[in-house]
């Protein structure tokens, strides 16, 4: 296990998010889903010009599950996944240049903010907004290490390992105890078809549903059924000839 100290410049930025952006947090979810499609690209990307991932076999996708009771929220995507320097590059710094511009051009206006978010590259702090911890679990396409970055967003973080069968990468959100509106599936959803609609790749979610029998004299039950939630368009299916 490794324990990292956040540099300043992400301390600063948790601190000044979790202020000025809290009245816009929803938008935590549309930063981590494009993330995930920025991993599938890149993967994407390499099976089509590098002789090394040609015949990687995998099925791009995201996808979002929740369990009420441990009152968690977790995002997965098959994407290119991250090595431990990866998670410390991406996860524990930040381009100083970046920060420094998304805090300059803050403006108060906190849905006007949050759409500088990923023009900056520091969205994956914005989940801070809604939980009280996160536990990133990663492998790297083409390694067979999996490592584990877990914060409580205070001026640490720490890197063990983990086991993962596939690459890509899975966060998970420990939501804060008035945050439980991001379990519901109708919530959860209404966002991804808000902001996220357009992502080339699947998001896909478990809907329960009910089913009503046919004979009046029989109850109905429930049923769950994984469903993609945005309209994707595939592209990821056109041949790679």
């Amino acid at each position: 296990m490794s324990k990292h100290q956040f540099q300043t410049e992400v301390t600063q930025l948790l601190d000044l998010m979790i202020h000025s952006l809290y009245s816009n947090k929803e938008i935590f979810l549309r930063e981590l889903i494009s993330n995930a499609s920025d991993a599938l690209d890149k993967l994407n990307y390499l099976t089509l010009t590098d002789e090394n991932y040609k015949n990687l076999n995998y099925q791009p996708r995201i996808d979002i599950s929740v369990d009420k009771e441990a009152k968690t929220l977790t995002l997965s995507d098959s994407g290119i996944g991250m090595n431990e320097e990866d998670l410390v590059e991406n996860l524990g710094t930040i381009a100083r240049s970046g920060t420094k511009s998304f805090i300059q051009n803050l403006s108060g206006d906190a849905k006007k903010d949050s759409s500088l978010i990923g023009q900056f590259g520091v969205g994956f702090y914005s989940a801070f907004m809604v939980a009280s911890k996160i536990e990133v679990t990663t492998r790297k396409a083409g390694e067979t290490d999996a490592f584990m970055w877990v914060s409580e967003a205070g001026a640490e973080y720490e890197i063990t390992k983990a086991q993962k069968d596939t690459h890509g990468t899975s966060i998970k959100i420990y939501l804060k105890e008035d945050e439980s509106e991001f379990l519901e599936f109708y919530r959860l959803e209404g966002i991804i078809k808000k902001y996220s609609n357009h992502i080339p790749f699947g998001i896909w979610m478990d809907k329960e549903e009910t089913i009503y029998p046919e004979k009046e004299d029989e109850k109905p039950t429930k049923e769950i059924k994984n469903v993609q939630i945005n309209k994707a368009s595939a592209l990821w299916r056109l041949s790679k000839n």
